[in-house]
């Protein structure tokens, strides 16, 4: 009976061995440093993203039109979460004071390809407080990256920052799009 057990744990080990998975890699798209915008007053009210990306883990383009799924690279929260906080703190504004505009924003396109670039295509509309027609907007953004996943966040958070910065000049009282 012992050399069954033996035999046994001999021919599970291998098993058991081969079931360990890589770990998983979290992503932010807020950045380290706090956002500059912190005067806009702008809250975010909605964001929604092609349903392609929104997603926990990363989708990176492979080729003319594949898509990957990184299954150990993900986001800290859902995509269209990570997207409206980053870009909310971007924004800034003091919590629990009245904002200066509701902001809608609709994404078009948001494109990872490694070793390339992160591409941001983006509607938004912005509401003004104080009665003011409401502004709709179209910004696309193209940040150049490496051939890592930590290249493609950097590139994504830069392409939110450059949103922002639109955003911000637009609420700041310009009454136009602002142009790139």
């Amino acid at each position: 009976m012992p050399k069954l057990s033996k035999l046994l744990m001999a021919g599970l080990f291998p098993l058991f061995w081969g079931c360990s998975s890589a770990p998983i890699h979290y992503h932010t798209l807020v950045p380290e440093q706090p956002g500059q915008g912190a005067a806009s007053g702008v809250r975010v009210e909605h964001v929604s993203l092609p349903p392609q990306v929104d997603r926990s883990q990363l989708v990176v383009r492979q080729g003319g039109s594949g898509l990957a799924i990184l299954e150990t690279e993900w986001w800290g929260a859902n995509l269209v979460d990570e997207f409206q906080n980053a870009l909310q703190d971007q924004l800034g504004g003091p919590p629990g004071a009245a904002p200066r505009g509701l902001l809608r924003v609709e994404v078009q396109r948001f494109d990872s390809v490694p070793g390339r670039y992160a591409l941001l295509d983006a509607t938004w509309r912005l509401k003004r407080a104080g009665g003011q027609s409401e502004l709709s907007c179209h910004t696309t953004v193209q940040t150049p990256a490496q051939n890592s996943v930590e290249s493609l966040v950097s590139a994504h958070q830069a392409n939110l920052r450059q949103l922002a910065t639109a955003i911000a000049r637009a609420a700041a009282g310009q009454g136009r799009c602002p142009v790139p």
